[in-house]
């Protein structure tokens, strides 16, 4: 017989099965924030549970939406890496494209935006604030111009790689 410890019950502890959390976003408010709360660097306002654009009161508490304290600490959630011959020959499309997007996306959802386009030396890393206007875009570029298009969740499933890929033809 071990000398193994054991819960109140009697059972043996195990600690080989660690209870883990199913998803953490520290950008993620941890609690209800106070109603009507508006950001002081966009001007979104916090209303029935979530952020959206309206006009806020005069009274209305000020904290920063999580989209701002991403775009501030420079911590994108979504990479969109645009690539190829095609892409250099079609590139403001494409870049209206996935501005078209992102307006659309924003009208709804006030924390999805576009972080970042930065040109790179094999093409395009577009960034943003959330994982669903970045795999929208991955899409919408994929569905209008074909080519290779794939994605990837990381493992904490709060951050999402996209690359789209087209040769010349």
């Amino acid at each position: 017989m071990t000398n193994q410890p054991t819960s109140g019950a009697g059972r043996p502890i195990r600690r080989d099965r660690l209870i883990q959390e199913s998803r953490h976003d520290t950008y993620r408010s941890k609690g209800k924030l106070r109603e009507p709360t508006v950001c002081p660097s966009c001007g979104a306002v916090y209303q029935a549970g979530m952020w959206k654009w309206a006009v806020a009161p005069e009274d209305a508490h000020r904290q920063s939406c999580p989209a701002c304290l991403r775009i501030e600490d420079d911590y994108p959630a979504g990479f969109i890496s645009l690539r190829g011959g095609f892409l250099q020959d079609h590139r403001e499309d494409i870049l209206n494209l996935a501005r078209n997007e992102e307006t659309k996306g924003k009208q709804e959802h006030a924390l999805e935006r576009i972080m970042k386009i930065d040109p790179q030396d094999d093409g395009v890393l577009i960034t943003t604030t959330d994982i669903h206007l970045a795999r929208r875009i991955g899409e919408a570029v994929h569905r209008a111009y074909a080519g290779e298009f794939e994605y990837h969740y990381e493992d904490d499933e709060n951050r999402l790689r996209v690359s789209w890929t087209r040769e010349r033809s």
